[in-house]
């Protein structure tokens, strides 16, 4: 998982690269972008440029003409004149769509290609992070977000689960014996990679039938703007009880050391190997159809048994023929985040003997986290594979404010025009979680229709106009301190974490929550006193809003970790009086935290819950699926788990209900150990969480509401007025 990984293809050859307009289809998509105003636009096709998807935009008879070479282009046509003309922005929090009472004209023709064949969405984590619960009407409206924002090969592996039920069954395996192999819906992406085994399960069949019936209704929709679909494959990850069933295969336990058990994977040397490939690629393209690409690694964050050049040639080879049995023009899906992240295994000598035992044009690499730690540019642009410059962001679906903005403003493009990207097809978005830090996205976007780099201050400054539906100083300017603090990220995994979600401690971090911050913390408390000066004018905007709160939360995150060294360097001095002077004001702040998060929808853990809950049709499918939504993001497995908080969220619920009983806990027994003047306990506490945090994961009590409360705005100024002299004095 760490960090997770994502894959993605590129195909040259064999797409509809040229679909056709759907006109039907491309109105009922502005209806239900701008509802009652797609009677004002016209949609007209053209063909591509060059083989590269291409849109046009120009005013004729009192309408806006879209023209685009297939629905994914009239889409993006349609987001460049809601940003460009009517200063509008669609985003996941926050959407302005304040259009202006008489269309703005465009005067003569705005024409644009995009330099990129292929705009790659999604990473594995990221279908359990973030859309783990979600229904059909959540993912249209993302369908519909990716096709504004011109992503045309998203990964799509929804309902994988009900084809490997199909496959084993054909071979024999038991409906009980299938029970001990999947995992529970949280926890697929771990699962599907080959890390895990029946964690959060046994899986209900109506989750299943469900899923696979919503993964038709995605990939219909996909392809029905021109996208084409990345679907998955076989690598090796077999049920436990196969060594049982077939004694004579080539199999190795693998474990992903995590704390979980061994899983079993084929050896590709194994003839069954390629059988197996072959009948799931033909049962999922009986039900799914296909685009001819498919993901597999069989390496995720494991090490290859050898580093023989001729055993990975030869794996590479089989793992690529499993496909091609099913599927003649099949390419193959790797991720590059294997050579970063075992870059000691991962030589020259290594990766190139993985990559060229399969033809170019039938092999793409996904250059998974080049804004923080390119592959490219070591392995000489792959060796010649065709390959896809990424961002990868948000590890874990943690929500802190992080970015590195520059890069990604500049870093695509320069990389294009580099002469040693060489086969550099295309640019990517594969984040772990998604529903965070927009305005990361919006700008690593804004590359898909341009071959130069973005002038990132400009385009803050223009972010935030269309945003909250006008200009502001006073948030033009936050939004520049924002860039050089928050989305000035340094080269960690992810945004710092608040010390309030760690399991209590008195050391400044712990494993999975480190707390140090690579940006000036004085910068960001300036940019919230901005957003707080700037509140009357702005506080309609539902983008405004969200910000602020996210603003507002992270400062107080921030300031948790000054605040609780205060108590440990109270308790060390067996000072009692401040020791719960500190501990009382911590507990204080957090409860304040979870106070300001009620007010908005996108930080409440009890949306989480009942959008698991619904998914069940029995007590007992809703009950496993809450398990399931309670230990993603709290301890990552069982009471003992490796991971806890690696999935962490500063979320009203989670602070107040989760969070904070902990610490209660561990401050009363300091506080005790301090008045009996004994020493603190430490293998007691460790004992006593562990299993309260159990008891909690497992609860049923609809504890958690999933309506927000309160005014966001009011809340974020009643906090600023309290807090803000407070934080500036910790300098």
């Amino acid at each position: 998982m760490r960090k997770c990984l994502l894959v993605v293809a590129i195909i040259s050859l064999g797409f509809k690269a040229n679909a056709q307009v759907d006109q039907k289809a491309s109105y009922d998509f502005i209806e239900r972008v701008i509802a009652g105003k797609s009677n004002l636009f016209a949609v007209e096709a053209i063909p591509q440029q060059n083989g590269k998807d291409a849109f046009e935009l120009e005013s004729r008879n009192g309408k806006i003409v879209l023209r685009g070479n297939n629905g994914l282009s009239i889409a993006s046509a349609l987001n460049y004149y809601l940003k460009n003309y009517c200063f509008c922005d669609i985003g996941w929090n926050g959407t302005n769509l304040n259009l202006p009472a008489t269309l703005p004209v465009v005067k003569g023709i705005i024409h644009k290609t995009t330099p990129y064949q292929y705009r790659y969405y999604l990473n594995y984590c990221t279908f359990n992070y973030t859309m783990a619960w979600w229904d059909w009407e959540r993912w249209q409206k993302e369908i519909d977000w990716m096709a504004l924002n011109g992503i045309n090969l998203p990964l799509a592996i929804t309902g994988e689960e009900a084809i490997w039920q199909t496959v084993y069954k054909e071979m024999g395996f038991t409906d009980k014996q299938l029970d001990e192999f999947f995992s529970g819906p949280a926890y697929f992406s771990w699962f599907w990679m080959g890390n895990i085994d029946a964690w959060g399960g046994p899986l209900p069949q109506h989750w299943m039938d469900s899923h696979k019936a919503l993964q038709k209704k995605i990939l219909e929709r996909e392809r029905s703007f021109g996208m084409t679909p990345v679907l998955s494959s076989f690598t090796g990850h077999v049920p436990p009880s196969f060594k049982d069933k077939f004694p004579g295969a080539k199999i190795k336990r693998t474990n992903w050391d995590a704390g979980f058990p061994d899983v079993f994977i084929l050896d590709p040397d194994d003839p069954m190997f390629e059988t197996i490939g072959k009948k799931y690629i033909e049962a999922q393209t009986k039900e799914f159809g296909t685009d001819h690409l498919y993901s597999a690694d069989t390496f995720n964050e494991n090490v290859p048994p050898t580093n023989d050049s001729t055993y990975l040639d030869g794996m590479s080879k089989k793992v690529f023929n499993s496909m091609a049995a099913a599927d003649p023009k099949a390419i193959w899906v790797m991720q590059g985040w294997m050579f970063h992240y075992n870059n000691k295994f991962w030589q020259p000598q290594q990766i190139k003997a993985l990559l060229n035992a399969v033809p170019n044009e039938q092999m793409i690499v996904l250059d998974l986290y080049s804004d923080a730690h390119p592959v490219w540019n070591r392995t000489e642009a792959y060796y010649g594979k065709p390959w896809i410059w990424s961002m990868l962001q948000n590890f874990g679906g943690n929500i802190s404010l992080f970015g590195r903005m520059r890069h990604v403003a500049a870093d695509p493009a320069i990389a294009l025009h580099d002469p040693e990207s060489k086969n550099m097809r295309g640019i990517g978005v594969t984040p772990e979680g998604i529903e965070q830090n927009p305005a990361l996205f919006a700008l690593m976007l804004e590359n898909v229709w341009r071959d130069n780099p973005i002038d990132a201050d400009k385009w803050v400054a223009n972010y935030a106009q269309r945003r909250y539906g006008q200009v502001n100083s006073q948030a033009g300017e936050a939004w520049h301190m924002l860039l050089n603090s928050v989305y000035s990220g340094g080269l960690t995994e992810g945004g710092p974490e608040s010390i309030i979600v760690a399991r209590p401690t008195l050391k400044k971090y712990i494993d999975r929550v480190l707390t140090k911050l690579d940006y000036d913390p004085m910068q960001l408390a300036k940019a919230w006193t901005l957003l707080i000066n700037a509140a009357d004018s702005l506080k309609q905007s539902d983008g405004f809003q969200y910000d602020l709160v996210d603003v507002t939360r992270q400062v107080l995150a921030n300031y948790a970790s000054p605040l609780q060294q205060k108590m440990a360097q109270a308790y060390q001095n067996k000072d009692q009086q401040q020791f719960k002077l500190y501990s009382s004001q911590f507990l204080e702040l957090m409860d304040d935290m979870d106070a300001l998060l009620s007010t908005r929808k996108d930080f409440l853990l009890g949306k989480w819950i009942n959008e698991a809950r619904a998914n069940g049709v029995t007590d007992k499918e809703k009950n496993l699926y809450e398990f399931n939504a309670r230990d993603l993001v709290t301890l990552w497995g069982d009471k003992e788990s490796g991971l806890r908080e690696y999935s962490n969220r500063q979320w009203a619920g989670l602070i107040k209900g989760y969070y904070k009983p902990r610490w209660v806990m561990y401050f009363g027994l300091l506080d005790k150990s301090l008045s009996t003047k004994t020493d603190f306990n430490a293998e007691a506490f460790d004992k006593q969480v562990k299993d309260w945090e159990w008891q909690w994961v497992n609860k049923h009590d609809n504890a958690y509401t999933d309506a927000a409360k309160g005014d966001a705005v009011e809340k974020s100024k009643q906090l600023f007025a309290k807090y803000n002299a407070i934080i500036l004095g910790t300098r």
